[in-house]
């Protein structure tokens, strides 16, 4: 149910980007777009821009415990999402936190690298998202290089793709979504869903340009958003796609690093 000034609510659990380009500071302004109320908790500070990440300091386990039941003790949210994690003490704070105050099964965006090329994760944060945090994801939205991290797959073709979304439901997640921004298409950017049943494939014209920094962050919220609409799972990842897709069109430059996506470009 909606809350009682009639406002929906997503959550979003995830680092900082001071920059404003990904992050939680990103994903608030996804749900604003969306006419979502947003709710945070931070897991990570981390000093970052559109090119660079300097530096990333851990939240502790308790805080970021106390901060989710925080806000789920004023109002449960409709929807919430996973971002940066940090490492395996977080993610299994997170998916108790998660468990025992019985919220909306979330929307995993399985960050282990940023776009800098920093690793936001260490690998037994990776084991942890296998073991705790997939089981319980209602999407998740990992770029193939994820997609082959978690399940130690080479993904080089059609074949291997539908391979490795098979093997993620088999984890435990109600459905997936691998990411084919950074694929080999050079016309199209094709998403893979698989929610167990069937596959879909989500196609876009690719937008040209070297991508921009924050897009899974935005799509992963852009879904949360969607769903805490009450939209069913497939129409929020078109709709996300779509999102995305029209932010890139609209990105922009601050400085030297990479763009920046336009949150809030009509779609």
């Amino acid at each position: 149910m909606p809350s009682r000034s009639g406002r929906r609510i997503a959550l979003t659990i995830a680092g900082s980007d001071p920059g404003g380009g990904a992050g939680i500071q990103a994903d608030l302004k996804v749900f604003a777009a969306h006419g979502v109320y947003g709710y945070s908790a931070l897991t990570a500070v981390i000093a970052q821009n559109s090119s660079s990440v300097e530096r990333v300091h851990a939240v502790a386990p308790a805080m970021i415990a106390a901060q989710i039941q925080t806000v789920a003790a004023e109002k449960m949210p409709d929807a919430l999402k996973t971002g940066a994690l940090a490492n395996a003490a977080v993610v299994r704070a997170v998916a108790r936190a998660i468990a025992e105050l019985r919220l909306p099964a979330p929307v995993v965006d399985p960050v282990m690298v940023s776009s800098a090329g920093v690793r936001l994760l260490d690998r037994a944060g990776e084991r942890a998202i296998r073991h705790y945090l997939v089981p319980l994801a209602r999407v998740i939205t990992p770029n193939i290089a994820e997609a082959e991290a978690l399940t130690h797959l080479r993904i080089d073709s059609r074949a291997a793709l539908r391979a490795a979304a098979r093997e993620i439901v088999a984890m435990g997640a109600r459905a997936v979504v691998i990411k084919g921004g950074h694929g080999p298409d050079r016309c199209e950017s094709i998403d893979l869903f698989f929610d167990g049943l069937r596959y879909l494939e989500l196609r876009a014209g690719r937008v040209a340009g070297g991508g921009a920094h924050g897009t899974g962050c935005a799509f992963s919220a852009a879904i949360a958003a969607s769903l805490a609409r009450g939209m069913d799972l497939e129409a929020a990842v078109r709709a996300a796609k779509r999102y995305v897709t029209a932010a890139l069109r609209r990105r922009f430059r601050l400085g030297a690093g990479r763009p920046i996506l336009d949150h809030f470009a009509r779609r």
